[in-house]
């Protein structure tokens, strides 16, 4: 099971698994980088837009950019956030838009661990920004912090051991703020400073819980769509074991984030 890729196979199937809580986050993240009104933002991995979308509803920007390399996601953007000062193009790491003068503000939620080499990454994104400008990033805690995804990876090595190389725990310790401080201290950021920020996840039910494993898009959902259906359907029996619902049968779970941002002097 090891060889399992991450799909990002479509911008609703993500919105269901994932981007209803990078919804919740985007607002915290914005909100802990108190950056002033009217500045140029590139938004880094921006998904189906959720940063988009809190930096426009919240600090009044000349412009926003986002980009990611799954167009699906673009397409998605594109779609459901209608607003002139907004624009959304298809690229990644490496070949980051610029614009003249360079951007007040570079932010990435929840797509720096995902880039091919975070380190350039940075360097790149502090490339792209004015003089005195700000570059932020925020990734789950996956180790610890995102439990909704440690029951499921937990679950899943119960039943596959093999399945632990694709646990995102593993897979990318940057996710701490011993790894993402001396990132972007290396990068040449000033004024380096790494916080959490915490939500709730809630789940109406185990189907709201479940549901959104079955879409296909995500490490977990691939990890899902590799499986059988007998594998499949163990899974989803040791999950209910292990998930404790209140009384209304709704699950409540947190999630901690980390948030890094440093100033491009």
């Amino acid at each position: 099971m090891t060889d399992v890729a991450d799909r990002w196979a479509a911008g609703s199937t993500y919105e269901d698994f994932m981007g209803r809580w990078r919804r919740l986050l985007a607002p915290r993240f914005v909100s802990w980088l108190g950056l002033p009104r009217g500045l140029h933002w590139l938004d880094v991995g921006c998904g189906t837009g959720a940063l988009a979308r809190a930096i426009l509803d919240r600090v009044e920007p000349a412009s926003v950019v986002g980009c990611d390399p799954a167009a699906p996601f673009i397409e998605y953007a594109r779609a459901n956030l209608a607003d002139e000062r907004a624009s959304f193009v298809v690229a990644g790491a490496g070949a980051l838009p610029p614009r003249a003068g360079g951007y007040g503000a570079v932010a990435s939620l929840l797509a720096l661990n995902f880039m091919p080499d975070p380190a350039a990454a940075a360097e790149e994104m502090r490339s792209l920004c004015s003089d005195g400008g700000t570059v932020a990033a925020c990734v789950w805690d996956y180790s610890a912090g995102m439990e909704f995804l440690r029951r499921f990876w937990d679950a899943a090595t119960a039943l596959d051991p093999a399945a632990r190389a694709l646990d995102e725990g593993t897979r990318f310790p940057l996710c701490q703020p011993e790894a993402l401080d001396p990132l972007f201290r290396a990068a040449g950021f000033g004024g380096v400073r790494c916080d959490p920020i915490e939500i709730e996840t809630r789940f109406p039910s185990f189907e709201d819980y479940w549901r959104p494993m079955l879409g296909g898009t995500g490490p977990a959902p691939s990890y899902v769509a590799s499986l059988d259906e007998a594998r499949r359907s163990a899974l989803a029996s040791k999950l209910r074991e292990s998930l404790q619902a209140g009384s209304d049968g709704a699950i409540t779970l947190h999630a901690r984030a980390w948030a890094v941002r440093g100033s491009a002097d």
